[in-house]
């Protein structure tokens, strides 16, 4: 009897996940499908085969987007954010979990309400004090928003890795010598780089796909990120949507990419972190 119900959890299981594996997966395929396709194809028949393949959209779409300067502007935001992100919230990480901070309740009572309130509750204002100090179309000036979105998350993340490092390491560090910037840096961080690299893939990704700073605040067409150049491919009136489909595409894949070579670490610093603290 317990064999038998073993293989029909099996079999539940299995098909549960190809339910779900196709339910992720199919949005994708169409994506594929339709940006090999004349626009009048897809309107015609979106979930057909191509009949001819048309390659000409991804090279319309990489030259009315501008990917060549739109894709360095998105990597330079992304680049600026992670760097800061993670260099400032190690720190403040390492801080809260090791050392006795009287008001760390306050604190982390800020860092969790922080990463439940919206972006558009202080856009505004935000907006305003960037324009006084000339900041807006300034690609630096984004990293530093993101730098303030993402960083509570990101302390509250790493500071379960810190935690779960046991005390004598430092002890044993401090014993032979060792100051608190050398006991941080040689280490702390060595042992944590599997969180570090989880907070890097994550604040990397929400960095590359977010819009609505990224729009409000990059303005000019020079300083534009890819999201945004894929957002002004479509008319107020006709799209060419084998193009759209195209240029959808080649956002997509470098984060699709990214994501299946780094998936294993990722997993692992995800896991890693998920200790009680």
């Amino acid at each position: 009897m317990s064999l038998v119900e073993s293989r029909l959890t099996l079999i539940v299981s299995y098909a549960l996940l190809s339910l779900f594996a196709f339910i992720a997966l199919f949005p994708i395929a169409l994506l594929v499908l339709n940006s090999l396709k004349p626009a009048a194809e897809i309107v015609q028949n979106p979930l057909g085969l191509p009949g001819p393949i048309r390659w000409q959209n991804f090279v319309n779409a990489w030259n009315h987007a501008k990917f060549s300067k739109t894709f360095v502007n998105s990597l330079v935001v992304s680049g600026t954010t992670i760097v800061l992100v993670c260099s400032t919230s190690s720190l403040t990480a390492y801080v809260l979990a090791r050392k006795k901070v009287k008001s760390w309740k306050i604190f982390t009572f800020y860092l969790l309400a922080t990463t439940t309130a919206p972006i558009q509750l202080y856009i505004f204002p935000l907006y305003f004090g960037f324009a006084k100090l000339g900041l807006i179309n300034n690609i630096f000036g984004v990293s530093l928003i993101y730098t303030a979105l993402y960083s509570p998350f990101a302390v509250m993340l790493l500071r379960t890795y810190f935690i779960a490092v046991p005390k004598e390491l430092e002890e044993a560090a401090i014993v032979d010598g060792a100051t608190s910037w050398q006991v941080f840096w040689r280490v702390m961080l060595p042992i944590v780089s599997p969180g570090i690299l989880t907070v890097a893939l994550i604040i990397g990704l929400n960095s590359w796909n977010e819009f609505l700073i990224a729009t409000t605040f990059l303005q000019r067409q020079e300083n534009v990120t890819a999201v945004i150049a894929f957002y002004l491919l479509s008319g107020q009136y006709s799209s060419d949507w084998g193009e759209i489909m195209a240029a959808a595409l080649i956002i997509v894949v470098p984060v699709v990419l990214l994501f299946v070579f780094m998936q294993k670490r990722f997993i692992e610093g995800m896991a890693g972190g998920s200790v009680k603290g």
